[in-house]
């Protein structure tokens, strides 16, 4: 099966089950500080999690994409990715254990389906806690269903229990809905050359399936979301329990199509052709692709170094390339900068563009690549195409930018590890020094000169020059619009008010790019591409002060795509909602009788009336990215 076709199964079978498919949500959470990108397919269901209806009722399935940066130094082994697509199914007070298992294994073994070998199959479930009790529930079910097979599934050999560690899933940021979970595992000693390696290899007694040797790949994860985690770090019980599902799309078609990594998977294949075109390198070197073994026991002898070199950094060069394409490419879209999102698309580019250079290719190549992704995913997500023009200008610009600099820093970067060669570290001077003269995030330093920068000294010295490290960005704030505190709430509305007023004032091509709100202050990014003046600054702020006196009411109806677009309303994922015949909720302020000042597509809350929201101030109006402006404001 293709990753296509797996995609397309899983989205066929829960269907089938009375799930409702919906879209992937966008890579840039909305209203969310706690974190820079949505990391998990529960990410943007958060609200319904926690007991609001969703406009398509109680079961949903969806392919979700995501992004994760706390792996990128593990990106070019067997299954570690910054993006990947999270296939998923949900229960929204619904179904539970039962369903959620049994449906599992159906679709997992059933011959229709994908056909896995029951006898690879391994589960784990939670051991418990003073939080929450042993999952015995989750071990019943799960023998029932081995039982089908003809497997007497046992805890501790096919069965096996975790502490939190290992088997409880969440929350996606600060707070918010989290739970036990039951995580599946294949054994890959099914797949090619596996069966001739020693040690675990052979399935010692001490090889598990959360054993690091990486004999078992984790491929599914059924979450039982049952608590909330608040913010003084208690677990309270959740007023519906759900289900939440994970299948990673790339490491099943990894299981499916027999191969030892994802990076030799059909949704990887074409890119890295691109790149064997562009360096003159073979991906696949005299033997074929490395084989598992070597790749998962780290076993050197196994392996031609100069060989592993330049597997690793056409993986990293393809991995990245896919990520900030997808990032760059998001409805939400965000180019390269220094801060938050930006900071992340930017260190992306650049570790790509270095290994690119390793690999012996000169000259511009990410749009190159670029062009294989798009002409990939375009059809299932078809803001890449949309987006095409701005992906590869963004790339571009970054490339030679970069590229510029790149061999000079990489010469100072060198004389900084001698320098320091005694004290083991990079102090936070010299590392600043490279990032503001050649541009070399403080993990691209770490990375070329093989030492620790002193992170305090950095910090300090973007600090004084109001810069942010990405450690900093992703940990700078608290709370969210998870919380719907009141002045949360607030801000919430102040930026519908604001996008309207910002469409008058502008035009009609300002759209969201992007919103960001806390206790302290709301964000909004936007696009544009010039600074605005002091004149339409003051005539933004002046609208939105007058549709807060005016008090108009707040409220929203349930839509279906044509009937929003016919209202006026404005938003994201028209397209898609439209072609999976999905309701939408639409935030109206304003009424009949007096008309409407904004329509918008949005989950909400918001605050019932505008008075309520108080006096709107904006604090900057500053650049974000290429073509993207970025608003900071308050209310009082």
């Amino acid at each position: 099966m293709t990753g296509n076709d797996i995609r397309a199964a899983f989205l066929k079978f829960f269907a089938s089950k009375g799930h409702k498919i919906i879209p992937s949500a966008s890579l840039i959470p909305e209203n969310d500080p706690t974190v820079l990108f949505t990391t998990a397919g529960m990410h943007p269901l958060v609200p319904y999690l926690m007991g609001a209806e969703h406009p398509e009722g109680k079961r949903l399935a969806d392919a979700q994409k995501c992004v994760r940066t706390g792996d990128i130094d593990e990106v070019g082994d067997n299954r570690h990715l910054t993006f990947f697509e999270m296939l998923g199914n949900w229960s929204l007070g619904d179904y539970f254990k039962k369903e959620a298992i049994a449906w599992s294994f159906e679709i997992l073994t059933g011959k229709e389906w994908f056909g896995l070998d029951p006898a690879r199959l391994y589960v784990s479930v939670f051991e418990g806690d003073a939080v929450a009790p042993r999952d015995e529930e989750s071990i019943g079910i799960w023998q029932e269903q081995f039982k089908t097979a003809g497997i007497d599934a046992r805890v501790g050999e096919r069965i096996f229990a975790y502490p939190k560690g290992k088997n409880w899933w969440g929350p996606a940021g600060l707070t918010g809905p989290c739970g036990p979970d039951t995580e599946m595992f294949y054994d890959t000693l099914a797949l090619p050359d596996a069966a001739a390696h020693a040690g675990h290899w052979t399935g010692t007694e001490a090889c598990h399936p959360n054993c690091d040797c990486g004999r078992y790949v984790e491929i599914w994860n059924d979450v039982f979301m049952q608590y909330f985690k608040n913010a003084e770090g208690a677990f309270e019980p959740l007023a519906q329990k759900n289900v939440d599902t994970g299948m990673g799309l790339e490491r099943m078609a990894m299981m499916l199509q027999r191969v030892p990594t994802v990076f030799e998977t059909d949704l990887f294949s074409p890119i890295i052709a691109r790149i064997e075109e562009l360096s003159g390198k073979a991906y696949q070197a005299e033997g074929g692709f490395v084989s598992i073994g070597a790749v998962l026991t780290g076993d050197a002898a196994a392996r031609d170094v100069e060989r592993e070199a330049t597997l690793r950094a056409m993986r990293v060069v393809a991995d990245h390339l896919r990520t900030a394409t997808f990032i760059i490419g998001d409805p939400r879209g965000m180019g390269p900068s220094n801060t938050d999102q930006g900071y992340i698309v930017r260190r992306l580019i650049r570790r790509a563009v270095r290994f690119g250079r390793q690999l012996g290719i000169q000259g511009v190549f990410t749009p190159q690549v670029a062009e294989v992704i798009v002409d990939m995913y375009g059809a299932h997500y078809g803001e890449l195409v949309k987006n095409r023009d701005r992906v590869m200008q963004e790339l571009r610009a970054e490339e030679e930018k970069f590229s510029a600099t790149l061999e000079r820093g990489l010469k100072e970067a060198m004389k900084a590890r001698d320098e320091h060669a005694a004290a083991g570290e990079i102090p936070g001077a010299a590392a600043f020094f490279l990032y503001e003269s050649f541009g070399f995030p403080k993990e691209l330093t770490e990375e070329v000169t093989g030492k620790k920068v002193v992170t305090a000294e950095w910090d300090a010295a973007m600090k004084a020059h109001q810069d942010k490290s990405r450690a900093g960005a992703e940990q700078k704030f608290s709370g969210g619009l998870a919380n719907h505190s009141e002045i949360v709430v607030r801000q919430h509305t102040a930026t519908h008010l604001l996008h309207k007023a910002l469409r008058t004032v502008l035009g009609d091509h300002v759209e969201q790019k992007g919103s960001n709100i806390t206790a302290e202050r709301l964000r909004f990014d936007f696009s544009h591409p010039v600074k605005m003046t002091p004149e339409e600054i003051a005539k933004v702020e002046a609208i939105v002060n007058e549709q807060i006196v005016k008090d108009l009411p707040v409220h929203f109806e349930m839509l279906t795509v044509d009937e929003a677009k016919a209202s006026g309303a404005i938003g994201l994922f028209e397209d898609k909602y439209a072609a999976l015949g999905n309701k939408v909720k639409v935030y109206m302020v304003g009424s009949p009788e007096q008309g409407y000042f904004s329509k918008e597509i949005c989950g909400g809350p918001h605050v019932e009336h505008t008075a309520l929201v108080g006096k709107f101030k904006i604090q900057k109006e500053e650049a974000s990215s290429a073509g993207i402006r970025r608003i900071k404001a308050v209310v009082q």
